[in-house]
C-alpha cells in the first residue's frame, strides 16, 4: 500500500474476505464512502464449496446478486444424511420444498465464485479496494476510529469494521481469549465431475455421510461440472498434544471402516493441505466505541451448520439496514449516520443469534460423530423424522432478525435416550 488515500472514508473495513466485502456492499448502498483494506496482495478466497441457505440467498436477492450466484452455483434438489459405515439413508430435506417454504433457494457455490460476485459488486458500487495492507492496531479517536498498518500508514473514519478473521487483532480490544481447538481436521477437494461419475455419487443433492468421529460431504458445484468433497475427522495426534496432526495417514485411518461410497472419494482429496478446525467461545460484546467486529472476528464457528459465511453476510446486512432505518426516518445524508445508535442496534441482535449458531454447530458436530449405542439411537431418531419437519431449521432459514424481538425461538432437542431401539 504505502500511501494514505487522499480522501476520508465514512467507513473503513479491515479484511477483504466474504464478510468484509459484503459489509462494504451493504454500507455503500446507503450512500456511504467505504474503503476496504486487505492484507494479501490481491483479493481472493481459498477453499472449495459453500452452502448458502435461504437466510443468505434472501440477502443476495436484496443486493441483486442472486441470479448471478445461481448461474455460477447449483440449486440441489435434496440434502441427504447417510450413515458412513453402511451408507443407509437416515433422513433428508427436500430443498425444493425448502424454497417454497422460505421463499428463497438453497444454493451451493464455490467459495471463490461467491467472493468474486461480491468483489465485482463492490467495484461497480464504488467501494475503494486496497491490498498489501496488514493492519497492526485499532484505536478509537474523537468522532471515529483509527487503524494502523505494518508499513506505517494510519487511516481513520467515522467507524471501523473489523472483519479480520479468526485471529482478529481488533477482538483483543474486547476480550483476551484464544481460538478453541476442536481436534478435528478437514480435507477438501473440487474435481471435474467425470472423475466421480462412476462412484455412486448424487449429482443433484448435498450428501453427508456421518460416522464415528468422522464425516464425509459431497455435492456438485459450477453447474454440476465440478464435484466438491469434504472429509472431516478427529485427529489422534491432536488429542495426544502432538504438533504434527491431521496428516494424510490419519485421514486414511479415520475412514478405514467406512462404506464404499466414501472409500471411492478419499483418493481424490487434496493431500498437500488440510484445515485444522477451530472456533471461539461466543462473546456478547462486539463493539467498542466506533470499532465493531464482524464475521469470524466476532463468531468463528465450526462448520457443521454451514452458516459461517452466511453469518458474516447477515452481519453486514443488519448493520446496513439499521443505517437505512435512519434514512427512512428522514435523517438527512448531510447529517451523517448516528453510528452510536446503529452500532448499538447491531450489537443488540447479532451476538445472541450467532451464539446460538456457534453452540448448535458444536452440538451438531457431536451428534454426527457418535459411535456405539449412541450412534444407533441417533440413527433411529433421524429415521423417524418426517421429511417435511422444519422445526429444526425454521429458526435459521427464516428472515434474518433486525431486532431481538424478531429472533425466533430455538428448536427443542430430542433426547437420544428416547430413541426406539
Amino acid at each position: 500500500m504505502g500511501t494514505l488515500p487522499s480522501t476520508r472514508a465514512d467507513v473503513i473495513v479491515v479484511g477483504g474476505g466474504i464478510g468484509g466485502l459484503s459489509a462494504a456492499l451493504a454500507l455503500i448502498r446507503q450512500g456511504l464512502r467505504v474503503r476496504v483494506y486487505e492484507q494479501a496482495s490481491a483479493f481472493g478466497e481459498v477453499g472449495a464449496g459453500l452452502q448458502l441457505a435461504p437466510n443468505c440467498t434472501r440477502i443476495l436477492d436484496r443486493y441483486g446478486l442472486l441470479a448471478e450466484a445461481s448461474a455460477l452455483g447449483v440449486l440441489p434438489e435434496s440434502m441427504v444424511m447417510k450413515d458412513a459405515l453402511d451408507a443407509a439413508e437416515l433422513t433428508r430435506l427436500d430443498l425444493r420444498d425448502v424454497e417454497r417454504r422460505y421463499g428463497y433457494p438453497y444454493l451451493v457455490i464455490h467459495r471463490s465464485d461467491l467472493h468474486g460476485i461480491l468483489l465485482r459488486a463492490c467495484e461497480r458500487a464504488g467501494v475503494e479496494l486496497l491490498t498489501d495492507a496488514r493492519c497492526t492496531w485499532y484505536e478509537n479517536v474523537d468522532g471515529g476510529a483509527r487503524v494502523r498498518f505494518a508499513d506505517g500508514v494510519v487511516d481513520e473514519a467515522d467507524v471501523v469494521i473489523a472483519a479480520d478473521g479468526l485471529h482478529s487483532i481488533a477482538r483483543e480490544l474486547l476480550v483476551q481469549d484464544e481460538p478453541v481447538n476442536s481436534g478435528y481436521v478437514a480435507y477438501r477437494c473440487a474435481v471435474p465431475f467425470e472423475q466421480v461419475a462412476g462412484n455412486d455419487v448424487h449429482d443433484k443433492d448435498v450428501v453427508v455421510y456421518v460416522g464415528p468421529r468422522c464425516h464425509f460431504v459431497q455435492y456438485p458445484l459450477r453447474g454440476a461440472e465440478t464435484f466438491n468433497q469434504v472429509a472431516v475427522f478427529e485427529s489422534p495426534k491432536a488429542l495426544a498434544g502432538e504438533d504434527d496432526w491431521g496428516t494424510p495417514d490419519e485421514l486414511d485411518a479415520a475412514f478405514a471402516g467406512t462404506c464404499d461410497q466414501v472409500q471411492q472419494g478419499l483418493p481424490l482429496m487434496w493431500r498437500d493441505r488440510w484445515w485444522r478446525m477451530f472456533d471461539r467461545d461466543p462473546i456478547m460484546t462486539w463493539v467498542t466505541g466506533r470499532i465493531a467486529l464482524l464475521g469470524d472476528a466476532a463468531h468463528p464457528p465450526l462448520q457443521y451448520m454451514a452458516q459461517g459465511a452466511i453469518m458474516a453476510i447477515e452481519d453486514g446486512w443488519v448493520l446496513g439496514e439499521h443505517v437505512a432505518a435512519q434514512r427512512a426516518e428522514g435523517r438527512p445524508v448531510a447529517a451523517g449516520v448516528d453510528w452510536d445508535r446503529a452500532l448499538a442496534a447491531y450489537e443488540a441482535v447479532r451476538p445472541e443469534h450467532c451464539r446460538r449458531v456457534v453452540g448448535t454447530a458444536r452440538a451438531w458436530g457431536a451428534l454426527w460423530h457418535l459411535e456405539g449405542v449412541r450412534r444407533l439411537q441417533r440413527n433411529a431418531l433421524l429415521r423417524e423424522r418426517d421429511v417435511h419437519d422444519y422445526s429444526f431449521v425454521d429458526w435459521i432459514f427464516g428472515p434474518t432478525a433486525l431486532t431481538p424481538e424478531d429472533e425466533p425461538e430455538m428448536f427443542r432437542p430430542i433426547p437420544l435416550d428416547s430413541a426406539p431401539l
